[in-house]
């Protein structure tokens, strides 16, 4: 029986925009990683009945992705040296750089809760808002990867919903323990 290749999708059917703007892995790994750890931070550090600090919280989720980022980017390196030869490279240096997009996706979360020390909402407001547009980042990220991997648009949206599910999750536990 002779061997039969995969189809070969026509270039025409993808919008050049998606082929020219494919993510890396790591960088749908980390925009992912970071909305997600933005929002669980977003809600643990807005507890009921204390005193609004919206200036902190930006601050905080801010240090904790760049924490995550240097961790996740070092423990890459650890991994690289136990299994070369021991001894630190320009490369290894990249893999922590390479976490960029970890600290970028926290970014919108942090001026949400600028605008709020800016007086321009509440900082409830401020946390609803991060909240609901991480959720939908969520989806818009989900989507796009199985896009840019040929999917058509209904599988494309299950995969964004799923993605979203997490952000959903999140809200919900927020609205629980509050």
């Amino acid at each position: 029986m002779p061997d039969r290749a995969e189809p070969v999708r026509p270039e025409s059917v993808e919008p050049r925009w998606i082929l020219r703007h494919r993510p890396s892995e790591p960088s749908l790994f980390s925009g992912i990683y970071g909305l997600v750890l933005a929002s669980a931070l977003v809600a643990a550090l807005d507890p009921a009945g204390e005193q609004a600090n919206p200036g902190q919280d930006a601050l905080w989720v801010l240090f904790t992705a760049l924490a995550s980022g240097a961790a996740h980017g070092y423990a890459h390196v650890i991994a690289q040296r136990a299994s070369v030869d021991g001894t630190a490279t320009t490369s290894r240096l990249r893999l922590v750089l390479a976490e960029w997009p970890l600290v970028a996706a926290v970014l919108p979360t942090v001026g949400i809760l600028l605008a709020a020390v800016a007086g321009w909402w509440a900082e409830a407001t401020a946390v609803d808002t991060a909240l609901l547009f991480n959720t939908v980042a969520l989806f818009g990220w989900g989507a796009w990867a199985a896009r840019t991997a040929g999917h058509g648009w209904p599988s494309s949206c299950r995969a964004g919903s799923m993605d979203m599910l997490i952000g959903l999750l999140i809200i919900i536990a927020n609205a629980l323990i509050k």
